[in-house]
């Protein structure tokens, strides 16, 4: 009767919200902090040329990029940027003229941002069918921006640790060349 009624909606009203915080949980996990960015927002896409050490702004349209953004603040210096780009330059001009880079490991992007797979673009760099270049070295401590391209003109730019970032958070002694890692990292 009556009783059983009051029972089942105690337990109601105790799972609804713990699922509910749950789901928000889980949501902020995923998407929270990430924001789409605009064009401005992602400037352009630049690798490093050979010859000139300097980065150099690669023609590139349909870009899609996110990045973390806390209370409207974009936190760029760290390893959360993703973006999709196409390019006309071919894969054989690109790496005449830029700096190719052997050790690229793209980071799952979050999966609503479905023009980034993470395992397609790392299978495509190990077999070799993707070329990964240095799009910007030391963009802050420790963190490289790197841009794969595809025989088809897909890019994938994404921000991952060096050689001087993997060491210091692994807590061994930076290797030589490394610039003076901030007191805060």
């Amino acid at each position: 009767g009556r009783k059983m009624n009051a029972t089942r909606l105690a337990i109601l009203g105790i799972l609804i919200p713990a699922i509910l915080g749950g789901a928000f949980m889980y949501y902020n996990l995923v998407y929270a902090g990430y924001a789409e960015l605009t064009p401005e927002e992602v400037g352009e896409i630049q690798l490093v040329n050979v010859v000139t050490g300097e980065g150099e702004p690669i023609l590139s349209e349909n870009v899609k990029a996110i990045d973390t953004v806390v209370d409207g603040v974009r936190l760029s210096k760290a390893v959360s940027f993703r973006a999709c780009l196409e390019t006309s330059s071919s894969q054989a001009m690109l790496s005449e003229t830029f700096v190719v880079i052997d050790f690229a490991e793209p980071l799952n992007a979050p999966r609503w941002f479905d023009c980034f797979d993470a395992q397609e673009i790392g299978a495509a760099l190990e077999d070799g069918t993707a070329i990964a270049f240095m799009s910007e070295e030391n963009l802050s401590f420790g963190i490289d921006r790197v841009v794969a391209i595809f025989p088809d003109g897909r890019g994938y730019a994404w921000q991952q640790l060096n050689d001087c970032g993997l060491a210091v958070f692994a807590g061994d002694a930076t290797p030589d060349g490394c610039p003076v890692p901030p007191e805060e990292f």
